[in-house]
């Protein structure tokens, strides 16, 4: 081999070393665009890793190296965005993928970024359906209205009462029972509606026939009974439109009354075709939700599970039987508010999730919490306050009753039923035997006091109880 070994500057030629060939003759010298046809081009080794060209790489990557625990993290990141080993070596100067990879690692601070939050489910509750519902709990009382002139009121009212405290008790039970039924599938809930209505009613009917003595009183019970079964079921399965529309021939009766007098006829045809038309809705819910496919495995829940529901609706039945004793109009005006206190149940659920997430101590949620039940029981009770002084009733007892109710359906709502019944169970016992047997300090005094009583005791095992981030996670 002969010949002058010459090393090309300039150009894409400036990092090769070009060998000539030798021949018999010194050849001629090729035009320059056509020297790498006849050259073998050499790569010079780097000396070590391309520092700029990896800090730019960490900058870019740096969101997702930061949370990496481990630089085999950051491997399968580089990976994943399609680094070969080529790249790594002529880009960046290191002889392998993690040799990169611990390099980045080094390079980026660690951070943790907090994950995104959970949705909340109790942040926008159904304003609407809450309200619905409390307009559905007081519609019934206009088939009393309508019916008033036909019956001995005072000769009904027993039956009616003891029939309405049972129906009241056994759907309360009967209601938590399906819905813990539900969790397994709307047939398990139908199937037990479907068994539990017509037997709370046939109970309540017998129990309404022993002060009735077996008079036709007791078909009046029979009928107040079937519809609040059918209405019970309407309302466990999600159906207040449905249960609205069967109401309409009371509402149709009852907008009629300042201005026209109906007949003995309508008087009496009205609310039993609105009750007809209840249980032909509920059979027709029941028949769809019997249709839907059972689920596989599900399991009976206890009965005992359903007890203190129950016992919770006998003894709020009791507190405002003793409140409408005294005050009449006090009763329409609980029975419709008890929707703003739905609503107002769930706006405490979402308030308490926010303040989980808000706090960092039990201390400071403590007192957060404290907040939310008092800021929920006051916007709950501030308007029964005005509505109280316009139906005359008084504002002492009723504000006391339904702190009474909606402290204890707020422990009922996280599972603590056995507290808020034996409170309200005490309660309505202490009252009521003052009320029964005029004990002192009288009927007038017992009821109100008996309510603050209770109201104090339900607010410190609410607080107690619901105070702690462990039944809002």
């Amino acid at each position: 081999m002969s010949g002058p070994i010459s090393l090309e500057p300039g150009g894409s030629e400036q990092d090769t070393l070009a060998i000539r060939l030798a021949g018999a003759r010194p050849p001629r010298r090729r035009p320059r665009w056509a020297l790498d046809d006849a050259t073998l081009a050499i790569r010079l080794p780097r000396s070590g890793p391309d520092e700029q060209a990896v800090s730019e790489l960490a900058a870019e990557l740096a969101d997702r190296i930061g949370p990496a625990v481990h630089p085999y993290e950051v491997a399968a990141l580089l990976e994943a965005e399609g680094l070969s080993a080529s790249v790594i070596s002529e880009r960046y100067g290191h002889p392998n993928l993690f040799s990169l990879a611990s390099a980045l690692y080094e390079r980026v601070p660690r951070s943790f970024p907090e994950p995104a939050p959970a949705a909340d489910p109790w942040r926008r509750p159904d304003t609407l359906r809450c309200l619905l519902r409390g307009v559905l709990f007081a519609l019934p009382g206009l088939a009393y209205l309508l019916a008033a002139p036909l019956w001995d009121t005072g000769g009904y009212a027993p039956a009616l009462i003891v029939a309405g405290l049972v129906s009241w008790a056994w759907g309360q039970a009967l209601g938590h029972r399906a819905h813990l039924r539900m969790t397994a599938g709307r047939r398990e809930a139908g199937r037990t509606l479907l068994a539990g209505s017509p037997a709370g009613a046939a109970v309540a009917t017998a129990v309404a026939a022993l002060p009735a003595d077996g008079g036709p009183v007791t078909l009046v019970a029979a009928a107040q009974s079937a519809y609040l079964a059918a209405a019970g079921v309407l309302l466990v399965l999600g159906r207040e439109r449905l249960l609205l529309a069967a109401l309409s021939p009371l509402l149709a009766g009852a907008a009629v009354l300042p201005w026209w007098q109906p007949g003995p006829v309508l008087r009496a045809g009205l609310p039993l075709l609105a009750l007809l038309a209840t249980l032909t809705v509920t059979g027709w819910v029941l028949r769809g939700a019997l249709a839907v496919p059972a689920a596989a495995g599900a399991t009976r829940p206890r009965l005992l599970w359903s007890l203190p529901y129950g016992l919770f609706g006998l003894a709020a039945g009791v507190l405002v039987l003793l409140e409408g004793r005294e005050e009449p109009y006090a009763v329409i005006v609980l029975t419709l508010s008890m929707g703003p206190a739905e609503w107002l149940l769930y706006r405490y659920r979402g308030l308490s999730v926010a303040a989980l997430r808000a706090t960092a101590t039990p201390t400071a949620f403590l007192l957060r919490s404290a907040g939310i039940l008092g800021l929920c029981l006051l916007a709950y009770l501030a308007p029964l306050l005005p509505a109280a002084l316009l139906t005359g009733a008084d504002p002492v007892a009723l504000l006391l009753l339904a702190a009474v109710l909606w402290t204890a359906l707020l422990l009922q709502a996280f599972g603590a039923a056995w507290p808020s019944a034996g409170i309200c169970l005490t309660a309505a016992g202490g009252a009521g035997a003052v009320v029964v047997f005029h004990l002192p300090p009288g009927a007038a005094l017992a009821l109100p006091l008996g309510c603050g009583a209770a109201a104090l005791c339900l607010s410190a095992c609410a607080l107690w109880l619901l105070g702690r981030p462990a039944p809002h996670a």
